[in-house]
């Protein structure tokens, strides 16, 4: 089954894991072929690490062509593909579209009740709307709408975000914590108002180079971010709101950093009931480049094992899915997909965080793991050898 892969998935090069026998393994996909990778580099991190200077072009073990390969859905049975990263940390950029800043802007007012949202967005939309999308942040002429914006009494926090001289960028979610194609995503059981976030996801080596990209589904509460944006924690970090893949799609003569700056995201969420919503994202409307958005992530902090940023979404829901003026909000069962042709197709169902598959495998678990296999003095030699 390869109806989720990028569309020129046979002469794409990408990274991934998949759960074999033995536990979570880095493979390599080039030309069509799969190769395990963890005699070479145990963890994503480090393949990552040594792929710019390397490209790690021999050394794996080939397990045959990936069209040989089955992947199921969790809801359908046990999946072996997993989220392609691991010891990176999942970085988020927030408020990156022009819509994006006025839907937080309307949570924020809101408090939380989408109730309330349709009346302030229709008061808001034009004015605030409008006037973004014309700006470049950071400029003199995004500190003229700040101050106009003031006079009129619609300054918002998250409009310093969007126009101003310092991105949003905060921690999605903890090491290992994130959840891969197939799986269930989770949002809490009590959260009342929340969406999809479908998103380019940028990788970044321990030195603070883009390496690839893959797609990513940043899971957002609205209820509760939309009543204190201190709670931004809790409407982002929960057991399974993060998804990311299928695959890491490293940059190379046939993918690069204008790919993603190009790209167009759909998404589709199927619900339980026959509901169907449809949206897009387009990159090309993103008010940050995402280099800028790397540079404000490294700040003057270090990764070792490199990190993830997600590049935010264009996409906010306000359709109607039950009640006229309430607006969108998942049910469990929803079926969302994240969609482009070079990175292929992002697909996971809805659940609470409650009910999700339990976290259990963390730093310790996966360390355990790889010393049992051998990988880890195997890696300590290549590291004295080098």
């Amino acid at each position: 089954m390869t109806d989720f892969l990028p569309e020129d998935w046979r002469s794409a090069t990408l990274v991934g894991r998949f759960l074999l026998p033995e536990g979570p393994t880095p493979v390599l996909v080039k030309n069509g072929e799969v190769f395990d990778m963890s005699a070479v580099a145990p963890t994503v991190a480090q393949l990552l690490a040594v792929w710019p200077e390397t490209g790690v072009a021999s050394g794996g073990k080939s397990l045959g062509s990936l069209d040989d390969f089955t992947f199921n859905k969790v809801w359908e049975g046990e999946s072996a593909l997993l989220s392609p990263i691991d010891l990176q940390v999942v970085k988020a950029a927030g408020v990156t579209f022009a819509v994006s800043a006025v839907e937080r802007v309307i949570e924020e007012r809101a408090r939380g009740d989408f109730n309330k949202a349709q009346a302030i967005r229709d008061d808001l939309a034009a004015r605030v709307g409008g006037d973004i999308r014309s700006v470049v942040p950071g400029t003199d002429a995004a500190a003229k709408l700040k101050d106009a914006l003031i006079t009129d009494g619609l300054w918002s926090q998250y409009l310093e975000v969007a126009i101003g001289p310092d991105a949003e960028v905060f921690t999605k979610s903890p090491v290992l914590s994130s959840v891969g194609w197939g799986e269930e995503v989770g949002v809490r059981s009590d959260s009342t108002w929340n969406n999809p976030e479908p998103e380019v996801v940028m990788v970044v080596d321990p030195k603070g180079r883009a390496v690839g990209a893959t797609l990513g589904n940043d899971v957002n509460l609205r209820c509760f971010e939309g009543r204190s944006a201190l709670l931004l924690g809790k409407a982002k970090d929960n057991n399974a709101s993060c998804a990311l893949g299928p695959f890491i799609r490293l940059f190379d003569d046939n993918f690069t950093l204008d790919d993603v700056r190009a790209a167009v995201l759909d998404l589709r969420i199927d619900g339980p009931e026959g509901y169907v919503l449809e949206g897009r994202s387009s990159m090309d409307q993103i008010s940050r480049d995402p280099l800028e958005l790397i540079r404000q992530a490294l700040s003057e902090h270090h990764y070792p094992d490199g990190f993830v940023l997600m590049l935010g979404t264009l996409f906010a829901p306000t359709q109607d899915r039950d009640t006229p003026g309430r607006g969108f909000t998942h049910k469990v069962g929803d079926v969302v997909s994240v969609s482009t042709p070079k990175l292929g197709k992002l697909e996971n169902r809805v659940t609470t965080s409650k009910d999700a598959r339990a976290w259990t495998f963390g730093i310790v678990a996966l360390m355990q793991n790889l010393a049992q296999r051998g990988l880890l003095k195997s890696a300590a030699a290549r590291a004295d050898a080098a």
